[in-house]
């Protein structure tokens, strides 16, 4: 039984009995017989998906449906018009005004249920998805809880590492996991005390074989997920303080042997931080920034992909210019509040 229940609209008690007869065992129902009837159903009880008439006396399907999705509270609800046979209706009218699927009246029990059955599928995984997106996003604060200054700094990187993936060859699809991933790579620092986190000067040899327990903190948290996504994002974060000639951590692998996930990681990483003002340093400009990554070259980065990364610099600078005034407004926002 699904928490939200299906809302059947029709001017018609016939053809909602009908409806009632082939749903109610499987789902919770609710009923409205007319257009506006119907708007304040769905305000009320915030239904999974609309099973709405075309033709009524008082207000049609169509302009039902113009009103739901004019309405933000209530504009992803999916609706399913229900229209006889006999009657003239412009199909691509109820798709324009965001209709998702018709059911042709008299209706078909096995087509009635099998179109609830697919469209309620995609809510569902709609809603997994954001789930997983909202948890990603608490996983990367929490990597950077006690950095006050990183703001927007996981998202940034994110889209870098996308972009990047994709100029390599990656698959969209890929590419898109990547960026879901990538602000997850700091999330063991949760695991490192604050005596080193917070640290105000340089660490010493012992806080420092700490501090860099962190890569392997984070796998262990996020392997456990079986997800595709949680095994990259634990991959990325064991892996994204390895340097191209061996000399990095965990485990001292060489060119190759990274992942190339981790290393496209490593690239947004290092550009973001060396771009972005600290407490203890300014931005630094675009020019020396390069020199930076042209010297790290073959030695902490793949140099292959130290090139793409630069070929695309305009699209880069775009994308860091669009969360700068994200930034921007959320600490406005912060400001006032």
């Amino acid at each position: 039984m699904y928490h939200h229940p299906i809302l059947c609209v029709d001017d018609d008690p016939l053809n909602l009995g009908l409806l009632r007869a082939v749903l109610e065992q499987d789902y919770r129902l609710v009923y409205a017989r007319s257009g506006a009837e119907a708007i304040r159903a769905t305000a009320k009880h915030q239904p999974s998906l609309i099973l709405l008439d075309v033709v009524m006396p008082d207000m049609n399907g169509f302009d039902v449906a113009r009103h739901l999705k004019a309405d933000p509270a209530t504009s992803r609800i999916p609706i399913i018009f229900v229209t006889s046979l006999t009657e003239a209706v412009d199909e691509q009218t109820g798709f324009d005004v965001g209709g998702v699927d018709y059911i042709t009246k008299p209706i078909s029990p096995p087509v009635v249920r099998a179109r609830v059955r697919t469209h309620l599928s995609l809510v569902n995984a709609a809603e997994l998805a954001a789930s997983h997106r909202a948890a990603i996003h608490m996983l990367g604060e929490a990597g950077h809880y006690n950095d006050t200054d990183t703001g927007m700094h996981v998202w940034r990187m994110a889209a870098y590492c996308r972009r990047l993936a994709e100029i390599v060859g990656w698959e969209a699809e890929d590419a898109g996991l990547l960026e879901l991933a990538a602000p997850m790579h700091d999330t063991g620092k949760i695991g490192i005390p604050d005596a080193i986190l917070k640290k105000p000067a340089k660490l010493d040899a012992d806080e420092w074989t700490v501090m860099k327990t962190h890569s392997r903190i984070g796998y262990d948290i996020l392997c456990r997920g079986d997800a595709p996504l949680f095994q990259l994002a634990a991959k990325v974060s064991l892996y994204h303080h390895e340097r191209w000639d061996g000399t990095g951590y965990p485990d001292g692998l060489v060119g190759e042997e990274i992942p190339e996930s981790a290393r496209i990681v490593a690239i947004a990483d290092v550009f973001d931080a060396l771009t972005t003002r600290r407490p203890y340093k300014e931005a630094w400009p675009l020019e020396r920034v390069i020199d930076q990554l042209d010297e790290s070259a073959g030695s902490h980065l793949e140099a292959r992909l130290v090139s793409a990364f630069k070929g695309a610099m305009p699209e880069i600078l775009e994308i860091k210019a669009h969360w700068d005034a994200q930034e921007g407004r959320a600490r406005e926002v912060g400001l006032r509040a």
